[in-house]
């Protein structure tokens, strides 16, 4: 029988099954009712085989913060194929009308993943566009750095549902400064505390949260839970601050627990603070792990729409096979003020593949590197050093909720 691509009609339940055969994951029936809160049936797309579900992916709205502002982005989630139809092109045919109908709607110039197997989506136009490290600090070296203010600030301990709606809106405001963080509207904010396909309840305690306060006024919080397996540990969800002392103090606070050997923190942000203040560098233990995938959709309107380091004026051209209406040269000109994009036939001053933009659209470093790396074609001199530059950031991209 053929595969059949089209718009998902059925019920959760049926889609249900199929994602649990694709993931091939124990998921309670809670952690999927807190995925069905954010999913949007609107945007589902299957793949069918004699009436059987054998693929599948959606989408929901986001805005994302970019360099100089935010971008109505596409998240794409719950990307799954079953097993018994893997390696049939199915993946790619819904990927390909996924990606064409984000375009054709006109409303997001951008698409973003987090990826179960990163190797499967450069092959679809995603590029690595930030990454975040593990870390796991063992008590004994949890000695930090002193900070100005730390004393200052109030540690107390709050209710998590409680505090939902203080802690949602600074977590928010803090957003807008870092790009590769997305605005989280209710259903994102419950999604945060509640048990999801991304957080693992096994030996944990409840979600438990902490916030500092400087006379009286909220400063900053921290999501943690303590678990007890091999050896007994806090495992810390989110910490958000508005200023270091702020920072330092939940950190010390997560780092010394009573009755536990280590603190872990499966996503720190690889510019956070913390870094710098163990007095131990070899403490945490850092591991790299990638973060957010993106996927310029409108490539013209994607550069447009960010802000840039220093005065730019470059002809890119981009090399896409799989959406034929990005692959061209675009024009690009403008600076920290703002930027204009437009399609040309004119000569080149560098060319690189769209995955590799993905990469670099929100600043992680660098396209100097990828140049390095024989990536990126340098055309006319200078062009490859004063692009990267452009494009650079003084804050690393971060995406501090899974999707």
């Amino acid at each position: 029988m053929a595969i059949e691509i089209g718009k998902f009609t059925g019920t959760w339940e049926e889609l249900l099954e199929l994602l649990d055969m694709a993931f091939s994951s124990p998921w309670s029936d809670e952690q999927y009712e807190v995925e069905r809160q954010i999913w949007d049936q609107d945007r589902s797309i299957v793949a069918s085989e004699d009436g059987q579900l054998v693929g599948h992916t959606a989408a929901f709205p986001q805005l994302l913060t970019v360099p100089g502002g935010q971008l109505p982005t596409a998240g794409v989630t719950m990307v799954g194929v079953r097993p018994t139809h893997r390696r049939r092109g199915i993946l790619r045919d819904l990927m390909r009308t996924q990606l064409t109908d984000i375009h054709e709607a006109g409303q997001e110039p951008l698409a973003a993943l987090t990826a179960s197997e990163p190797v499967i989506y450069p092959r679809f136009g995603y590029g690595l566009a930030s990454d975040h490290q593990e870390i796991v600090v063992p008590k004994a070296s949890r000695a930090l750095r002193p900070v100005a203010g730390i004393d200052e600030v109030r540690i107390r301990y709050v209710d998590v549902h409680e505090s939902l709606e203080r802690c949602a809106e600074l977590r928010n405001k803090l957003a807008l400064e870092t790009p590769g963080m997305f605005q989280h509207d209710e259903r994102w904010q419950q999604y945060t505390i509640r048990d999801n396909l991304t957080t693992s309840t096994t030996n944990a305690s409840k979600l438990r949260c902490v916030v500092a306060e400087r006379d009286g006024e909220l400063t900053g919080f921290a999501h943690y839970r303590t678990k007890r397996a091999e050896k007994g540990y806090v495992d810390v969800q989110r910490v958000h601050a508005v200023d270091v002392a702020s920072h330092a103090a939940l950190w010390r606070y997560l780092l010394e627990p009573d009755l536990l050997s280590q603190t872990h923190c499966e996503m720190l942000a690889s510019d956070d603070p913390l870094l710098d203040l163990l007095l131990d560098p070899r403490a945490p233990g850092a591991i790299t792990r990638d973060g957010l995938w993106l996927r310029l959709v409108d490539v013209g309107r994607a550069l447009a729409s960010r802000t840039y380091a220093r005065d730019i004026d470059v002809v890119i051209e981009v090399i896409d096979d799989f959406l034929p209406w990005s692959a061209g040269r675009w024009h690009l000109t403008g600076g920290p003020d703002g930027a204009a994009c437009e399609s040309v036939t004119r000569d080149a001053d560098l060319t690189l593949d769209v995955r590799d933009l993905g990469a670099v659209y929100l600043g992680k470093p660098s396209l100097e590197r990828l140049g390095r790396a024989g990536l990126v074609a340098e055309h006319k001199p200078g062009a490859l050093s004063a692009t990267s530059e452009a494009l650079s950031t003084s804050r690393l991209p971060f995406l501090d909720t899974g999707f």
